[in-house]
């Protein structure tokens, strides 16, 4: 049985966004109860040459939401990049969430002319995948992998 493109991204990109969703509540009831500001962990930065968490946060959602695109041949959604607490965070993976999941397996929009179409070289479509997963998953888990 061979996979499609659309199985080996857009349901791994939906999991993964979710999981740093869940994450996010994580951070937010320890917050809680620890009575520590939430802006103080989103501004976080693990190391002093990383990027704080909201922008790991937002690069995660835009390489998700870019590669499906890509992969599809629609247009990338736009979103600004003006999240700073937990629950602007998690508002933007739920957008992205939502526009990965607008793309459906039954179509013809991840077939091979479709890509090809869109300008995206066949043999190009798993570079497109394979980066974007390697992305999302060190952003998803602050840099750390």
């Amino acid at each position: 049985m061979t996979i499609s493109m659309y199985q080996a991204s857009a349901p791994r990109f939906a999991n993964t966004l979710n999981n740093l969703a869940a994450i996010l509540d994580k951070a937010q009831a320890h917050c809680d109860l620890r009575k520590i500001d939430p802006l103080v962990l989103t501004a976080w930065r693990l190391y002093p040459d990383m990027l704080p968490f909201t922008r790991q946060v937002t690069i995660a959602c835009d390489n998700a939401k870019g590669a499906v695109a890509r992969l599809a041949g629609v247009e990338i959604p736009r979103h600004e990049d003006v999240e700073r607490t937990f629950e602007e965070l998690k508002a933007r993976i739920a957008k992205t969430v939502a526009f990965i999941q607008s793309i459906s397996a039954g179509t013809d929009q991840y077939s091979r002319d479709a890509l090809g179409a869109a300008g995206i070289r066949v043999a190009s479509a798993q570079g497109v995948n394979d980066r974007a997963v390697a992305v999302i998953r060190t952003r998803a888990s602050g840099g750390l992998l």
